[in-house]
């Protein structure tokens, strides 16, 4: 029998609808191209995880966390490991940052978003070990 993977499209569809005062607030300054001109989304599903904010362009995801994430730490390392590993750089904000100086958060994000070139996403599993030289036949 084959087992299909849950699409997490509805819960993202869900968490847009529901989204906390801080992601609105950040929502403001990143829709439409006007950070900087990059296009962002949001509650984008990436893997096993849902990002915030996504610039797909130059593949920084950018997380706002609440107090909750105090207790979340490990999950949340978890997930930032996961999306470096598939070629994604992410920024953390706090809540209250955000809700208490939007504008110094969107200067660090444009900051992110013009300074370094996205990172090279990983060979798929053709790392240097299971490479083998090209040996013409003779």
């Amino acid at each position: 029998m084959v087992v299909f993977k849950k699409r997490l499209t509805l819960r993202a569809q869900q968490l847009r609808r529901t989204a906390t005062e801080a992601e609105q607030k950040l929502w403001t300054g990143l829709r439409q191209r006007q950070l900087g001109g990059f296009k962002f989304s949001r509650q984008m599903p990436i893997g096993p995880f849902i990002c915030e904010f996504l610039c797909r362009e130059t593949r920084l995801v950018i997380e706002v966390d609440g107090g909750q994430h105090d207790d979340q730490a490990a999950a949340d390392a978890s997930s930032t490991r996961y999306l470096v590993s598939k070629g994604s750089r992410v920024i953390r904000f706090w809540n209250h940052d955000v809700l208490g100086n939007t504008d110094g958060v969107l200067s660090v994000i444009l900051e992110a978003l013009t300074s370094a070139p996205p990172p090279t996403p990983p060979a798929s599993g053709r790392g240097a070990e299971t490479a083998r030289p090209y040996m013409p036949q003779q």
